[in-house]
């Protein structure tokens, strides 16, 4: 797919869930985020018509994101749908790593590539701080879980305040160098200023290269993080939807009055 900028759309990311674990301070406040009720949530069968829509018209790359993906029940067989697309030929997830111990390997004989996990920091007491609720030994046992199961290559998100400099993100460096991950660091964004920067190690938030559209838990198409645009599946139907997105697709990220990381999936 091509939008009216000559981009080349081939990457969905689908949020499954607005709820988390954790309480990360940059995603959400101490006592969390009022849920979705389960009714407006989208079911299987309604992601997986988007998603088939979308790999017709040529999306070959899926990303599942929550909240934290892990606390959807049954989100293995979802991956296994996903998986039996013909077509796509990247499936990834990006998660906390809390709960990898328990679907790892499951998640990977039911077709899931690779992962990305979230660590700021190696130091407990300020993961601690960070998350509000983590335990970082249980991440440990999660990238050793992926690791495991194969789900490589492992990557991990740090994000920083500004500068990859800074201390926890200098850890979680030399953390990574010694177990052979690889590091993206994310600088903390705010939507509703429109502040955004190109992810170090990655490609996300280089607007000239934008390859996605965003499909959330509630069922809007999002074309843009930093935009409020977007277009409900239920309403319109996964195609129109979809197409009116890509359409509709900014050249740039401005601002967004809507969106929420817990609730988009970053």
């Amino acid at each position: 797919m091509k939008d009216q900028f000559n981009r080349t759309i081939n990457y969905l990311r689908i949020s499954v869930t607005d709820r988390c674990n954790l309480r990360c301070v940059y995603c959400m406040p101490a006592e969390g985020v009022t849920p979705i009720s389960h009714s407006e949530i989208l079911s299987f069968d309604e992601i997986m018509e988007v998603v088939k829509k979308a790999v017709s018209e040529g999306v070959n790359k899926i990303r599942i994101t929550g909240g934290e993906p892990l606390v959807r029940k049954n989100i293995v067989e979802l991956v296994r749908m996903i998986a039996e697309l013909e077509g796509v030929s990247d499936l990834a997830m990006t998660t906390n790593g809390i709960l990898l111990p328990k679907y790892a390997i499951d998640l990977a004989k039911a077709g899931l590539q690779r992962v990305n996990i979230s660590l700021d920091t190696t130091d407990p007491a300020r993961y601690r701080e960070i998350t509000r609720l983590g335990d970082i030994d249980l991440v440990y046992k999660g990238i050793a879980a992926a690791r495991e199961a194969g789900l490589n290559p492992i990557k991990i998100n740090c994000v920083i305040k500004k500068s990859a400099l800074e201390p926890d993100a200098q850890l979680v460096a030399k953390f990574c160098k010694e177990n052979d991950l690889q590091i993206r660091y994310i600088r903390e964004m705010d939507l509703e200023n429109g502040q955004f920067w190109k992810v170090q190690g990655g490609d996300g938030g280089d607007c000239k290269t934008c390859n996605r559209l965003r499909l959330t838990s509630k069922g809007m198409i999002k074309p843009c993080l930093f935009s409020d645009l977007e277009y409900s599946v239920r309403e319109l139907g996964a195609i129109t939807a979809l197409e009116t997105a890509l359409n509709e697709k900014p050249k740039n990220g401005t601002i967004s009055k809507k969106n929420n990381f817990s609730g988009v999936g970053g």
